[in-house]
């Protein structure tokens, strides 16, 4: 007995000597290889006699089919007052037709070994189904009706509201939640799509009703199929199911939007602290609305680079210089929310309060760094490449291909944009990314919610020269902001 246990423990020990071994081996990593190229089969579109596009992308390798009806209105089409209510309608849709009830939808797809989703973000909202090739028909039956003929019932939007208002209850609780929540006022200037207390309470079954008739029209739709179809199976479904679909009356209303060069900016304009006591952890976010950079301006792919440099990943500055070389996060990130006339800009972690200030100013200085140093070709090669996998592998599914195409027409960018995708971030120079920092990123706001009693002094002291708006969590209306 006492040899077998001495022989496990001599095989144990010469194995974590080998991984240690292994370990300083591979402690540098190989360099990336040549980016690879994604080619995506021809998009092909045909419209409708009633204004609705149909795109199509065979894929006959895949044995499934994802068809999605984009409806280019969301969260940005409704009132203030009335926030959240793209998102209640989307999700009222699976809640019941005029001939099924919710749980019906549910069974039939289920039985059809497929599934159903709907949903609703800032610029649009979207109604999914997947299923097999053979499927296809009883699938979209279920679809249109979902689409056509929902049935808005009191007790499901009883329902709804009454789960929507209990995720924001306790997502109000959350320091990341909050910042992003205030941001949307406080910085961007618009409204939260989910929606606030308020605004939920009111909305009823006849505005639901009417931003469904009014939003779900032929000519604001792109229904688009990816997967194992014909182009001419497509087309013919498509009429068969949604050829009805109601159509607008009169011509679409077309949009300007402000641009221009704002001038030199600071680094920072503004610093918000909502104050939530005895949080466990603060959310320390910067945030900038870019004007005039929107989802179709040629900006697009030096923003998209840049953002991967400074916080697009594990080896992005941000998490490098937060997490891995202080210790101050489980992480931090960047992105850029993209709208048609403009972009929302934010950087973000969270950190114990005690750090709160110094995570401020760390992340505020990554910032700078862009605008006044290059990228050197090492990091840079590294950061597109990130950017390009994950583009190629979201678009190996039905599901994420068709989410790439349905961003394309949300955006009114033509569908072939997407075969440049890879090209375009593989151009973006270290310059690009420099000029654009400059011009776009300085300026924003600071919101830190987090207990501020704990890091008030080293906020005062590492920024001497700002004021320092505090709003307790516990008043906190968006509506004052």
């Amino acid at each position: 007995m006492i040899t077998k246990i001495f022989t496990f423990v001599l095989i144990s020990l010469c194995l974590c000597i080998s991984a240690v071994n292994i370990s300083a081996q591979t402690e540098t990593p190989p360099a990336p290889a040549a980016p690879k190229t994604v080619t995506i089969p021809a998009i092909q579109e045909k419209k409708l006699a009633n204004g609705l596009m149909v795109a199509v992308v065979e894929r006959k390798s895949s044995p499934i089919v994802t068809v999605q009806l984009l409806v280019k209105s969301g969260a940005s089409s409704e009132d203030a007052g009335k926030a959240g209510l793209a998102n209640l309608t989307a999700g009222m849709l699976t809640k019941g037709t005029k001939t099924r009830s919710a749980t019906q939808i549910a069974e039939d797809m289920e039985f059809l070994g497929g599934s159903i989703s709907s949903g609703a973000g800032w610029n649009s909202s979207n109604v999914s189904i997947t299923v097999t090739p053979d499927k296809l028909d009883q699938a979209m039956a279920i679809m249109a009706d979902v689409v056509l003929n929902p049935a808005f019932n009191q007790d499901e939007l009883d329902l709804l509201k009454s789960q929507s208002m209990d995720e924001l209850t306790y997502n109000l609780k959350q320091p990341g939640f909050i910042a992003n929540y205030v941001a949307s006022k406080y910085s961007f200037g618009e409204h939260p799509a989910g929606g606030t207390p308020a605004s939920i309470s009111s909305i009823t079954q006849a505005d639901v009703q009417q931003f469904q008739s009014e939003n779900y029209k032929s000519q604001l739709s792109v229904l688009i199929f990816t997967g194992d179809i014909s182009v001419e199976r497509a087309v013919a479904a498509s009429q068969k199911f949604f050829g009805s679909m109601p159509q607008l009356k009169g011509e679409l209303a077309s949009q300007a939007f402000a641009t221009g060069d704002p001038g030199p900016s600071p680094l920072f304009k503004r610093i918000l602290v909502v104050d939530l006591p005895n949080s466990g952890q603060a959310a320390v976010n910067y945030y900038n609305v870019i004007q005039g950079v929107g989802r179709n301006n040629k900006q697009y792919y030096p923003a998209s680079v840049l953002n991967s440099v400074l916080g697009g990943g594990y080896s992005s500055r941000l998490n490098y210089e937060i997490r891995i070389k202080r210790g101050l996060s489980y992480g931090a990130g960047s992105g850029f929310a993209w709208r048609a006339p403009r972009s929302n800009f934010s950087a973000r972690t969270q950190t114990k309060n005690e750090s709160a200030a110094q995570v401020a100013e760390l992340t505020l200085a990554e910032i700078k760094r862009l605008a006044d140093t290059s990228v050197a070709g090492d990091e840079l090669v590294p950061r597109k490449s990130v950017l390009t996998g994950n583009f190629g592998r979201n678009l190996e599914t039905t599901a994420g291909l068709a989410n790439a195409i349905g961003e394309l027409y949300s955006f009114g960018i033509p569908a072939s944009e997407l075969n440049n995708y890879m090209t375009g971030v593989n151009a973006v120079t270290d310059a690009q990314i420099r000029e654009f920092a400059s011009k776009n990123l300085l300026g924003g706001d600071v919101i830190i919610v987090g207990d501020y009693s704990v890091f008030k002094d080293d906020l005062a002291k590492r920024f001497p020269n700002a004021r320092v708006e505090v709003i307790k969590a516990a008043d906190l209306d968006l509506s004052k902001l």
